[in-house]
């Protein structure tokens, strides 16, 4: 064993041992540890936004939206349920009534598997009692070992009444959760959220006065000392533009892009999500929408000097993105966002960004809202990603190069977590 932790060389490996190549790979893709760059999950401080559990694993979203489409209950009937009642329906109806082949379903399956559950039985009361005689604490550690974790990137929201206390009051941060200071009302309902700073002891009014986008800057500043956050975050629709003339837009040129390069923290958008498209089923109606790549290039272009990191929804986007990210190294491509987290879409998008920019990429991220999704979703990809950096290597064999297990080591290090820390550094 070397001093950096690594195994030291093995191989090399070349044309004349590609099997043994793909072992390789795969073995150290599966050990190699994950900084996960985008999540929802939340440090057992901040209370209830701490979501765990099975209950919770079958009523999120994903399943909500499928469960619906197969059952004919009233939506309304739905939401009156309590979430056990909720679960009780989407289990009958996507894990008993039909084979749970979707890949939110499986991903149920997975978590459960990885955590010794017996998924075989189908004992939903079983999962159940497993989850409530638990130690919160110890579940998590054994959360984050199953999948392999190092740290996840929370979305830190100042506007939600529920964490916004928890900021106030000191939290002190835990090494393996990490802050991303989200700012959606800011940049997209900047008329509410005027009045909410007013609130707050910030100037700012509704008319973006100068005096108020000082005061926005303020604000940004402090909340980023406070949280000590990594990043700062925006989720974005398909009409997004830049530059406009929108209050985001000012907002974006006077107030974010000069704090994010004053702390040197990075911008996030993703871009491309449809809000309400269906009301009736809630958080679960959100759609889909082709994005302006074009805003992207312009906002990169205008501002060499600050950093960007961007995923977008639709598949539709995901060529253009990878052929701006050639463009500008200012620009961070990273994760197969919500409807993209399926392993064909993974797949080729994966395989799309390491034949365009190489492995100056992040190609994954959980978003995970629910504890062991990151159990499932980091099972899942590191799976398509072995298979995606074997089939590069092998490519390289056939021209007659050889590499040998360092430095795979030291890509797939740096596709799980170093190109991010190094582009925040």
């Amino acid at each position: 064993m070397k001093k950096d932790g690594t195994a030291g060389s093995k191989g090399p490996y070349g044309r004349d041992n590609i099997e043994a190549l793909r072992e390789a790979v795969a073995a150290v893709v599966a050990r190699t540890p994950i900084t996960d760059i985008h999540t929802h999950l939340f440090a057992p401080p901040f209370g209830g936004l701490l979501l765990y559990g099975v209950d919770e694993l079958i009523t999120y979203h994903y399943c909500i939206a499928e469960a619906l489409r197969a059952s004919d209950v009233p939506y309304d009937t739905f939401w009156n349920m309590d979430k056990r009642g909720q679960a009780d329906l989407i289990w009958k109806e996507l894990f008993i009534d039909r084979s749970p082949v979707s890949e939110s379903c499986r991903g149920v399956l997975t978590a459960l598997d990885k955590l010794g559950l017996d998924v075989a039985s189908r004992d939903l009361a079983a999962y159940r009692a497993y989850f409530a005689d638990a130690d919160l604490a110890a579940h998590i550690d054994n959360v984050f070992a199953c999948a392999g974790l190092t740290s996840v990137v929370m979305t830190n929201d100042p506007f939600d009444e529920t964490e916004r206390p928890v900021w106030e009051r000191g939290f002190e941060g835990d090494e393996r959760f990490r802050a991303a200071l989200r700012i959606d009302p800011l940049l997209l309902d900047w008329k509410n959220t005027a009045p909410r700073l007013q609130g707050w002891g910030y100037d700012a009014d509704a008319m973006l006065s100068p005096n108020a986008r000082a005061e926005v800057r303020r604000f940004l500043s402090d909340w980023i000392k406070k949280t000590k956050s990594l990043y700062m975050a925006v989720s974005l629709p398909p009409t997004f533009a830049y530059p406009s003339d929108t209050e985001y837009s000012t907002l974006l040129d006077e107030c974010v892009v000069p704090v994010a390069q004053e702390h040197n923290v990075p911008f996030a958008m993703m871009i491309g999500v449809k809000r309400n498209v269906n009301p009736g089923i809630r958080l679960a109606g959100d759609g889909v929408g082709q994005g302006d790549v074009g805003a992207v290039e312009r906002l990169c272009a205008a501002y060499p000097d600050a950093k960007f990191m961007v995923t977008m929804l639709s598949r539709e986007n995901q060529h253009e993105l990878c052929v701006a990210g050639r463009k500008f190294r200012n620009l961070f491509l990273f994760g197969c966002w919500w409807f993209l987290n399926d392993p064909s879409l993974i797949e080729e998008i994966t395989r799309m960004r390491l034949e365009l920019l190489g492995l100056s990429v992040l190609p994954q991220h959980s978003d995970a809202r629910v504890l062991e999704q990151v159990v499932y979703k980091w099972s899942h990809s590191r799976t398509i990603i072995a298979k995606v950096l074997a089939d590069k290597y092998a490519d390289l064999a056939g021209t007659g190069w050889t590499i040998d297990e360092a430095e795979i080591e030291r890509d797939v290090a740096r596709l799980f977590g170093g190109n991010f820390w190094n582009f925040i550094a």
